[in-house]
């Protein structure tokens, strides 16, 4: 017999549908981390990330309760939810600066280089922050999360060529944004 843990996405779904507690419990331990970060990455502050998930995983239940939800696909409709949830939050206020991940930090002593890096991350989260919410929203799943084109067609709900094109826009953008910040750095200099 499977555990929950080793249980494909369909399986998961039809025992949460029964409101079984061991299956709705790995359902929020194995998506929970992911859709926070995808939250933190969008909305910037460790409060909103943490209620977006609450409400994520809140309208998922309801969703279950009412007959309804997913009938495949678990993670991009989750992350539907989130997006959802987030894109409300937009139109209340405007969204603060994106922060990077400090993971990639390289442990060097030159403080000249980590300055730079420093500078960098901002220039690129202040690019990130000028693309249009679809874009933001592509480059953050694809390059910061990981997922593949079809993924992020599914949560999106649209046709992979779409996602392809948003894809390809948000690059030119990002790299023109960048390639005009740093000639403006240049000038000063």
């Amino acid at each position: 017999m499977l555990t929950t843990a080793a249980m494909p996405e369909a399986a998961l779904l039809d025992k949460a549908r029964s409101f079984d507690r061991e299956t709705l419990g790995e359902i929020y331990d194995r998506y929970r981390p992911g859709v926070y970060r995808y939250a933190l990455r969008l909305l910037g502050e460790e409060g909103l990330a943490e209620e977006c998930v609450a409400d994520t995983f809140y309208r998922f239940l309801k969703s279950l309760q009412l007959g309804g939800g997913p009938q495949d696909h678990l993670q991009a409709y989750l992350y539907r939810i989130a997006h959802n949830w987030i894109t409300d939050q937009y139109r209340r206020q405007p969204p603060p600066p994106l922060p990077l991940m400090e993971e990639l930090k390289d442990d060097q002593d030159d403080p000249a280089q980590a300055a730079q890096e420093r500078i960098r991350q901002t220039e690129v989260r202040h690019a990130l922050i000028r693309l249009t919410p679809d874009q933001r929203q592509v480059v953050i799943l694809k390059f910061l999360e990981g997922w593949d084109n079809e993924a992020i067609a599914q949560m999106l709900e649209r046709p992979v060529s779409a996602i392809k094109a948003l894809q390809h826009r948000a690059l030119g953008s990002l790299r023109r944004m960048l390639l005009r910040q740093e000639q403006e750095s240049d000038e000063l200099i």
